[in-house]
């Protein structure tokens, strides 16, 4: 199956999981599983949330910020990736002047 984020236009989560501003995404969901493009502006967050039933893998495209993992903060930026397992939480936070984007990948566990 091909997902093309291509043909699909980016919607407004505003305060996403409790996190500031809003977070702008264009969203695959199965039922299951889901697959995001999304793009934080500057200042903006996704709150801190615990993965129960699945985990998520956050690929960095564009920019920088802060993951925040089970209370741990630690610089991400373009290029980097990071993994919540199941059972644990995170957070990731825009704390550049830039636009922060990334692939977001939840599967059920």
């Amino acid at each position: 199956m091909t997902i093309d984020f291509n043909t699909m236009e980016f919607a407004a989560f505003p305060n996403f999981k409790g996190g500031e501003k809003e977070l702008n995404a264009k969203m695959f969901f199965d039922g299951t599983n889901r697959m995001l493009h999304a793009i934080l502006k500057p200042g903006a967050s996704i709150g801190e949330h615990k993965h129960e039933g699945n985990c998520e893998m956050i690929y960095i495209l564009k920019g920088e910020g802060t993951i925040i993992d089970d209370g741990v903060a630690t610089p991400i930026q373009a290029g980097q990736a990071t993994y919540c397992p199941e059972g644990h939480t995170h957070s990731l936070v825009n704390t550049s002047q830039a636009d922060l984007e990334f692939i977001g990948v939840v599967p059920k566990q």
